[in-house]
């Protein structure tokens, strides 16, 4: 076999949050469809939410739970409720775990490594073995331009984001914790061969493109979205952690809606509101008047909560009243996304939502929370036209913050209106998520953008393989 025709090896390894995971393995698997040999480095628990199947195998290292002072199974982000277990798990991943996974890669080196950029270490590994470095954050090219943008700044809230394509104002300042974090790590990626984007050029769109090539001179490919690579209805509804209520019963229950009569209300896997904030959702909910699917992160250690519990985050009967299904926990999102009933999606703008609610044409009723989320909505909102802000004014460090200020109700039910009552605004917001439906659709099938992308960049890495050997 001539070398240019002998499949790629490739290595992937995915951060131990399913938020950084699920995407990053559905972009393996894109390359596996192409004939290339892929391998998923993790921990035995997090394989299990993978699939090995042809060309793609799953290599585990035991994750260290005692050194890290976690319990068995603790492996994954999602898993933890906590800042400070949130912080074992990360030194878990990126320190303790380094060492074995060096040494597999030095024994037996791949063409390319794709890592998430939580994993700064493989910059060196990869210049050790003098093989190229693909990175994955999760982010749009939008957010990381944003990012890149901010990074000389000072910046206090609300803020302009300085030396951009659009005039765009940010309603909160980013916490300087978040940005000494973050920033660091973006420095040591803008190190690699290039980003993998899951996205679609055209949603993050050609000025963003252009900027961000002209301000980092660095590459980035667009293979997304990811979600798409799952053809089936099983292979959707298997997406992620095992669901907490069956597919089928979702899909039965919007099977009795009108199209788009039902509001999706999910903020991710790992979004704690207090109590207060959740009573707010649920009210402002009711008063709008629209039926919904409302996905709560489950309480760890309070999965039989009392009525008195519930009473704290539920108005009293709401239940019994019976305007929506509550799911504790993991939801099968892309199938019920997909499903005509739905006609909105209040999301945190965390960036696997939104481009799963893109490829699915669900517009969006936008609460960011933290991290890339704040850049995401202006992306939906203001430059895409393809959604409505709820208004938040607060940018938490994390996840395990509690928010200062509350979003009430009536900001909740005035936002469900607007892009539930069919009016002008509304029916142009929605035509234009269709619209973004059909390109994400388009970009991901042969002579696609994302699938040329796919195509040119197969192409760099056998070149840089064979110009070494």
């Amino acid at each position: 076999m001539d070398l240019k025709e002998q499949p790629l090896k490739l290595y992937f390894i995915p951060y131990l949050a399913a938020g950084h995971m699920i995407p990053l393995c559905d972009i393996a698997q894109f390359f596996a469809s192409r004939g290339h040999h892929v391998t998923i480095i993790t921990t035995p628990s997090n394989a299990q939410i993978l699939h090995q199947s042809k060309n793609l195998r799953v290599h585990t290292f035991e994750f260290p739970s005692q050194e890290a002072g976690l319990p068995d199974g603790v492996e994954n982000i999602f898993t933890v409720t906590d800042l400070e277990k949130f912080y074992r798990i990360y030194v878990a991943a990126t320190i303790l775990l380094r060492e074995p996974i060096e040494s597999f890669v030095e024994r037996d080196p791949p063409d390319c490594i794709v890592a998430d950029f939580m994993y700064y270490w493989v910059d060196d590994l990869a210049n050790r073995l003098r093989i190229p470095r693909l990175v994955f954050n999760g982010f749009s090219l939008f957010a990381i331009c944003a990012m890149e943008s901010v990074k000389t700044h000072r910046i206090d809230g609300p803020f302009v984001i300085p030396d951009f394509p659009h005039h765009i104002t940010i309603n909160s300042a980013p916490p300087k914790d978040a940005r000494d974090f973050l920033e660091p790590l973006l420095t040591v990626a803008l190190k690699s061969n290039g980003f993998i984007i899951n996205n679609f050029a055209e949603l993050d769109g050609e000025e963003y493109l252009r900027h961000y090539e002209k301000t980092t001179g660095h590459r980035a490919w667009h293979l997304g979205p990811a979600s798409l690579v799952r053809r089936t209805a099983l292979e959707k509804a298997e997406r992620g952690q095992k669901s907490v209520v069956s597919a089928n019963e979702c899909l039965s229950w919007l099977d009795s809606k009108r199209d788009n009569s039902v509001v999706y209300i999910s903020f991710g896997t790992l979004c704690y509101f207090p109590d207060k904030q959740l009573y707010e959702i649920a009210c402002g909910m009711e008063a709008s008047g629209y039926e919904f699917i409302w996905v709560v992160p489950e309480k760890k250690g309070k999965e039989d909560e009392s009525e008195e519990e519930k009473e704290k985050w539920l108005p009293e009967g709401f239940e019994e009243r019976k305007k929506g299904m509550i799911i504790k926990g993991w939801a099968p999102q892309v199938l019920i996304l997909e499903h005509p009933a739905v006609g909105a999606f209040l999301t945190h703008c965390g960036w696997n939502s939104t481009v799963e609610a893109v490829s699915a044409g669900v517009p969006m009723i936008t609460w960011p929370v933290h991290s890339d989320q704040f850049y995401n909505e202006k992306l939906i909102t203001q430059v895409r036209g393809i959604g409505v802000e709820v208004g938040v004014e607060e940018w938490t460090l994390s996840a395990y913050f509690q928010s200062q200020k509350l979003v009430g109700r009536d900001r909740i039910e005035k936002a469900v209106r607007r892009l539930m009552d069919g009016a002008a605004e509304a029916q142009q917001i929605r035509r234009q998520a269709l619209n973004f439906q059909k390109t994400a659709a388009n970009a991901v099938q042969e002579g696609g953008s994302s699938y040329n992308n796919l195509t040119s960049l197969i192409h760099y890495l056998k070149q840089f393989r064979d110009r070494k050997s």
